[in-house]
């Protein structure tokens, strides 16, 4: 698979996730719905490293957005570094048994859906970086 391809696959598997984000936030399966938009924006994260990276496409194994959005050279604002960390925090957060009670109390109507604005802030931006030649 080259670089392009590689992108491709990661841009429509984001996009897929996403629209099980929707599903998840419209039944209120808040920590579900935060988990999966972390998965999307690494997802489209790990298709933008690809596309800028034609030799060697495949980036690191890492879930930690920060890292990844370093690994692709991006230029962040402040507010976009701390969006990447809150976002960071829904796959550890939602993942692991010992922080998932927590989570789950944090994880309000209201907090989930600010969140999930937020993230859709950054897969609009990341989905521009994309698609741009």
């Amino acid at each position: 698979m080259d670089n392009i391809d590689l992108m491709r696959y990661c841009l429509k598997s984001s996009n897929e996730d996403y629209d099980v984000m929707q599903v998840m936030f419209k039944n209120k399966k808040n920590t579900w719905t935060l988990f999966l938009g972390h998965l999307v924006i690494e997802k489209l994260l790990k298709g933008l490293y690809a596309k800028n990276n034609k030799e060697n496409p495949y980036t690191i194994k890492s879930h930690n957005l920060l890292a990844l959005a370093e690994k692709c050279k991006l230029d962040l604002t402040d507010e976009q570094v701390k969006k990447l960390q809150i976002i960071t925090q829904f796959n550890i957060s939602a993942r692991y048994d010992d922080y998932k009670e927590n989570f789950k109390q944090k994880c309000t109507d209201e907090y989930t859906k600010q969140q999930v604005r937020n993230i859709e802030e950054v897969i609009t931006w990341l989905k521009g970086l994309l698609i741009e030649e």
